[in-house]
């Protein structure tokens, strides 16, 4: 996450989520509006994560006043005041704070999108994903020794989509090795590539990964 600031009048008191935190509103914020749900209303429409600076650029306050009024948001959805647990939270993820569905609910998810509309990645897509996430970094020639395909066009595809990256060239051979990006990540939902499950058990032999080829 990127490095923040904290300002001599920033407070560590988490602000009402009923709209009364309206004390001297900044410009970014109108009059009577609470600053938990001005964030609110900001991660509602964001399609990345957030950085803290970035949130107290957006609303006009403290990074520390943002701080807690993000965990009271959080607070808030996980019902810890009372209230009912939302069928979403809020997680920080890929060095920022964005909305995420629950993962109890991510197979009701996922069957609804699903009859909405087509998958956005092949199968072919999918299974190289898979072995760059893995093997990372690695060149086109051993994904597709690997996959036993040609993964030229699948490659690309992926490169177009912004979940792999260019991360360097071989000296020697000239070959592109590839490694996964930061958008990936938070496609996932995750904060890092250590969080992937383990290979070997969704294998055939449920003994060996990758690391044989």
């Amino acid at each position: 996450m990127a490095s923040e600031t904290r300002t001599d009048t920033a407070t560590e008191t988490a602000p009402q989520l009923d709209g009364t935190d309206v004390e001297s509103a900044p410009a970014g914020i109108p009059q009577g509006v609470d600053v938990a749900r001005a964030l609110e209303a900001i991660l509602m429409i964001a399609d990345e994560p957030q950085s803290v600076v970035g949130l107290a650029a957006g609303v006009g306050r403290p990074v520390a006043d943002v701080r807690a009024a993000l965990a009271a948001l959080v607070a808030d959805y996980d019902g810890e005041a009372g209230g009912p647990r939302r069928g979403f939270e809020l997680r920080e993820v890929g060095g920022g704070w964005r909305l995420y569905v629950r993962n109890e609910y991510d197979k009701v998810v996922l069957d609804f999108v699903h009859t909405q509309s087509p998958a956005k990645l092949s199968q072919a897509a999918l299974e190289t994903l898979a072995v760059i996430a893995y093997k990372q970094p690695i060149s086109r020639g051993a994904i597709a020794s690997i996959r036993a395909v040609n993964v030229d066009s699948v490659v690309r595809t992926l490169l177009g989509r912004g979940l792999i990256t260019e991360a360097f060239t071989d000296s020697e051979t000239g070959a592109i090795h590839y490694a996964t990006t930061e958008l990936l990540l938070t496609q996932l939902g995750i904060n890092s590539l250590d969080e992937l499950p383990p290979i070997s058990p969704l294998l055939d032999d449920g003994s060996k990964g990758f690391d044989d080829v």
